[in-house]
C-alpha cells in the first residue's frame, strides 16, 4: 500500500476530481490523503479520505476580493497576486508535512510549490492540468479570460500563437517575483517559471479533461497522458431533494440555471433575470442559487429553487443547462448530452466555452449582457433547434467510453511501480 498526497487549491471543480482520484486510489488499496482547504475538511473525511491542510485560509473572503476574483479582467490576477504569492512558504510548509512518509504526491494547477518540494525531497511528482486553457498549446489555441476576440485568430498559424504565449509570459513575469525569492530562500535556482512552462511533471503530467473539450496536442509535455474527465459530485451520497424529484417527475424537463460553487458568490441578479426568463419563455425551470444563499426572487410552482443539487442527477433530465463554464460544470454538462447556455465569468471559463459553442453543443451570453431578454431569446434558438442536443449526444457517448478516473490511476499506480 503506497501513501499518496492530493494537493489542490481552489473551488468544488478542483477538488471533485481530486476526490474521485482519492476514492479510487483508496479502493485499490492506498493510503489516499486530500492535502487542501480546511473548509473541506469535513467532506473529504466523511467520504473515508485522509485530510491535510493546505493555507492559504480564504473561507472568509470579503465581497471586495470575490468580485476580484470571479471578474473576468481582474480574476487570474488576483488569484496568483493576492492568494497565491503571498503564501508559497506556508503552502510549502503544509505539502511538506502532508507529505512525510509519502510514495507520491499530485498536485493542481495552483499548487505552485510542488516541483520545488520535488526537488528537495525527492518525492514522485505527478502534476495535472483539468482544463485545456493551462495546457498552453499554440496548435490549438485558448480563449484568454478578457480577450474573447482571440476566436477570431484560431485560423492564424501556430508559431502567431506561439508568440503570443511567449508574449504574454514576459508580461507578467513581474508577477514571479515572490517565487523566485521563495526559490532562493531553499537553495534551488531561482530561474523557474511555475505557471507556464514548470508547473508539468517530467514523469507524468494528467490532462483530466475530455477529448470531447479537446484533443491531444503536439507541444503538450512529452510525460502527458489525456485521461478524460475524472468525475465526483454529492449523488455518491447525496439523493435529490424530494420537492425536486417530484417536480423533475411532474412535467417536461426544466431548464437548468446554476453558477457552480464559485461564481455564484458573486451572482449579482443572474438568478432573479433567469426566473423572468423562464416565465417569458413559458417553460419549466431549477434554480440553483447556492449554498447559505438566500432564494431568488421569482420562484413558483413552475419555477423552483435549491441551494444545491448534484449535477449528475439533475443535467440528464433537463432541457438546457445554463451556466458558467466552470469545467466542472462543464463536464457533468457534457456527460449529460444536453445543450448549454453558457455565461462565463473569468479562468477558463471563456475558453470552455468558446469549446462547447465550436462543439456546436452551446451558444455564449457575455455577463454582463445576460438578462432576462437576451437569455429568452437566445434559449428560444437553442431549444427549437434539434442540432444542439444533435450536436451533444455523440459527446456524451465520447465521455463515457474514456473511464478518465481509471485511466489515470492506472497510470498513477505504473509511476509507484518504477
Amino acid at each position: 500500500m503506497a501513501k499518496i498526497v492530493l494537493s489542490t487549491l481552489g473551488s468544488l471543480g478542483d477538488l471533485h476530481p481530486m476526490i474521485a482520484l482519492a476514492i479510487e486510489l483508496r479502493d485499490r488499496g492506498h493510503n489516499a490523503v486530500i492535502n487542501t482547504l480546511t473548509g473541506y475538511k469535513d467532506t473529504i473525511e466523511g467520504l473515508g479520505l485522509g485530510f491535510a491542510p493546505l493555507r492559504p485560509e480564504i473561507e472568509d473572503v470579503d465581497e471586495a476580493l470575490i468580485k476580484r476574483l470571479v471578474d473576468m479582467h481582474t480574476g487570474p490576477e488576483t488569484v496568483i497576486r493576492e492568494l497565491v504569492m503571498p503564501n508559497l512558504s506556508d503552502m510549502y510548509e503544509d505539502l511538506s508535512s502532508a507529505c512525510k512518509t509519502a510514495d507520491l504526491m499530485i498536485t493542481g494547477e495552483l499548487i505552485y510549490v510542488a516541483a520545488s518540494l520535488a526537488d528537495k525531497a525527492g518525492i514522485k511528482w505527478v502534476s495535472t492540468s483539468l482544463s485545456p486553457i493551462s495546457m498552453f498549446s499554440a496548435e490549438d489555441p485558448s480563449v484568454y479570460p478578457g480577450y474573447s476576440w482571440m476566436e477570431y485568430l484560431r485560423p492564424l498559424p501556430a508559431f502567431v500563437h506561439r508568440l503570443s504565449l511567449n508574449t504574454a509570459r514576459a508580461a507578467i513575469s513581474h508577477w514571479l517575483e515572490p517565487f523566485r525569492e521563495f526559490r532562493k530562500g531553499l537553495g534551488l535556482d531561482a530561474n523557474a517559471d511555475p505557471m507556464f512552462v514548470d508547473k508539468f511533471s517530467d514523469i507524468l503530467h494528467l490532462a483530466m479533461f475530455s477529448k470531447a473539450l479537446a484533443r491531444t496536442q503536439p507541444d503538450w509535455p512529452a510525460a502527458t497522458l489525456q485521461t478524460g474527465f475524472c468525475f465526483y459530485d454529492e449523488s455518491e451520497r447525496t439523493e435529490l431533494q424530494p420537492d425536486l424529484a417530484k417536480f423533475l417527475d411532474a412535467g417536461e424537463p426544466p431548464i437548468v440555471f446554476t453558477l457552480g460553487s464559485a461564481a455564484v458568490l458573486d451572482a449579482r441578479d443572474f438568478f432573479e433575470q433567469s426566473a423572468k426568463t423562464a416565465k417569458m419563455l413559458g417553460r419549466r425551470a431549477v434554480l440553483l442559487y447556492g449554498i447559505d444563499k438566500e432564494p431568488p426572487q421569482g420562484l413558483d410552482q413552475d419555477v423552483i429553487g435549491f441551494h444545491f443539487a448534484p449535477y449528475s442527477l439533475v443535467f440528464p433530465r433537463s432541457a438546457c443547462v445554463v451556466h458558467q463554464a466552470g469545467v466542472g460544470t462543464t463536464a457533468q454538462a457534457l456527460r449529460a448530452g444536453v445543450p448549454q447556455l453558457i455565461v462565463p465569468f473569468s479562468h477558463d471559463q471563456p475558453d470552455n466555452a468558446a469549446r462547447c459553442r465550436r462543439a456546436g453543443v452551446a451558444e455564449i451570453i457575455d455577463r454582463d449582457s445576460y438578462n432576462a431578454e437576451t437569455a429568452a431569446r437566445v434559449l428560444q434558438q437553442i431549444l427549437g433547434d434539434g442540432k444542439y442536443r444533435a450536436c451533444a449526444e455523440p459527446l456524451k457517448r465520447m465521455i463515457e467510453t474514456e473511464h478518465g478516473t481509471k485511466t489515470a490511476c492506472d497510470a498513477i499506480e505504473d509511476i509507484l511501480s518504477k
